[in-house]
């Protein structure tokens, strides 16, 4: 069990983590007809709004309530009222999220109890719109509790209890914030070739997936459709991925019934293999030959990489969630974690990453932790700890604005997998030194064993 260290300095240096009202509004970003809203000063919105665009290199619909010094004094009641009725005039979306930032957190505001008599008295003028609320102030967690928050507040404010039937083909599924459009592809693909019809929540494939619609449009176009998340009750089951989905499945459990199954990663062969199973359960059918060739090629893959990576010392930082998953991972293939960092201490899933201390800090402290590192991976903010430290970079996470296409890359199940070993191999080999030759005639004694 990882010792989990807790921040101790007053100020963050390189940043490693994001905000919670980001996570939340990247989660409504999964919802089709959606606009998220960050209730807060224009400027909170305009941070994370350019971090949203460089990382999906796409036109973020994201919308604030613009908060001014006198309505942070007397209070947002009225400056929400009036966002919410010019976005639904102007917009006509199916969800506003309301994401709450340290503006209006720090006052301790009633949000909730302020949308709920919006709602009562714009009532006819709201018709077609449901409006969700998630407390997420900036000053405590990070995108990862942000992420849960706006799908549990989804599912509690939307989904409606059906514990007359279930049907026995469709499952929801609730996929952490750390999985890439291709990810969600992935899971929705595989969970089809079983016979199974998946509810995907959040679903960014659809909303994020890089598709041009046929004119320009202010809402999300794509992602979780209302009457599917209404529809949650009638599932089967519930598959969650990542501890901090937790929060979500059990809200969805304590409100319709359905249960869930936890999965912390969804990266690596034993922790495939379960979810694999656990699909062929529900579906009672035979795992489907390409998802056995899958495997087979993980294996393949496994084989080859694990020369390379065996030995090898990787510094990560990021999320709880992925920074399990990832470690889980690389430490199967027999590499060593030197340093792990994490954005916050609160999440059970520490405890299980498999090094001896997992420091709360930012980049600063990944590079000062990282220094005897043979890689070092996190996202793109990383690059110059590790140009100092003349340490190759495997980029994950978010944001990544260096490199085109990072949504795009599968990170789970068998082909993902595969995928990640062939990534990381690649950059191992080409940040290897070659061998320097001896003089002529003699011969390396490691060469000759």
């Amino acid at each position: 069990m990882a010792r989990v260290v807790s921040q101790n300095k007053s100020a963050a240096v390189n940043p490693l983590k994001s905000s919670q009202p980001l996570g939340a509004a990247f989660a409504f970003l999964g919802v089709d007809g959606a606009i998220p809203v960050l209730h807060g000063s224009q400027g909170c919105t305009s941070f994370a709004l350019a971090l949203l665009v460089r990382h999906f290199n796409e036109a973020i619909p994201l919308q604030t309530t613009a908060m001014n010094e006198a309505a942070i004094i007397v209070g947002g009641a009225d400056r929400l009222e009036e966002a919410i009725l010019s976005l639904k005039a102007r917009t006509r979306p199916r969800l506003i999220g309301i994401c709450t930032t340290a503006s209006v957190e720090a006052r301790d505001e009633d949000v909730a109890g302020d949308v709920e008599n919006i709602k009562r008295r714009r009532a006819m003028e709201l018709v077609g719109t449901e409006v969700v609320v998630a407390n997420t102030p900036d000053f405590d967690g990070a995108i990862e509790e942000g992420w849960s928050k706006a799908v549990t507040a989804v599912i509690e404010s939307i989904a409606r209890p059906d514990k007359q039937y279930r049907n026995p083909r469709k499952i929801a599924i609730l996929p952490g914030w750390n999985l890439t459009v291709a990810d969600i592809e992935h899971l929705r693909e595989t969970a089809v070739s079983f016979g199974l019809d998946p509810v995907i929540l959040p679903d960014v494939s659809g909303a994020l997936d890089g598709s041009i619609p046929e004119e320009w449009m202010p809402i999300t176009y794509g992602g979780t459709k209302l009457k599917e998340i209404r529809g949650l009750g009638a599932t089967m089951q519930c598959i969650a991925i990542g501890e901090h989905m937790r929060r979500p499945a059990e809200a969805l459990q304590r409100l319709t019934g359905v249960p869930y199954v936890l999965f912390r990663s969804l990266t690596g062969l034993e922790n495939v293999d379960r979810f694999i199973r656990v699909l062929a359960a529900m579906s009672r059918k035979q795992t489907p030959l390409n998802v056995r060739r899958n495997r087979m090629q993980l294996q393949d893959a496994m084989l080859d990489g694990h020369s390379h990576m065996a030995g090898k010392k990787i510094a990560i930082a990021s999320e709880p969630d992925q920074l399990f998953q990832l470690s889980d991972f690389f430490t199967a293939m027999g590499a060593e974690i030197a340093a792990a960092v994490t954005t916050t201490g609160t999440s059970k899933a520490l405890e299980m990453v498999p090094a001896k201390i997992v420091k709360v800090g930012d980049l600063s402290d990944l590079e000062s932790l990282a220094a005897t590192a043979d890689l070092i991976v996190t996202h793109s903010h990383g690059r110059e700890a590790a140009r100092r430290l003349g340490v190759p970079l495997m980029r994950v996470g978010f944001p990544m604005f260096d490199r085109v296409g990072s949504q795009h890359k599968p990170t789970i199940l068998y082909r993902g997998t595969r995928d990640v070993i062939f990534e990381l191999t690649n950059i191992i080999q080409a940040n290897q030194s070659p061998p320097t030759p001896g003089p002529r005639g003699s011969t390396d004694r490691r060469e000759s064993q």
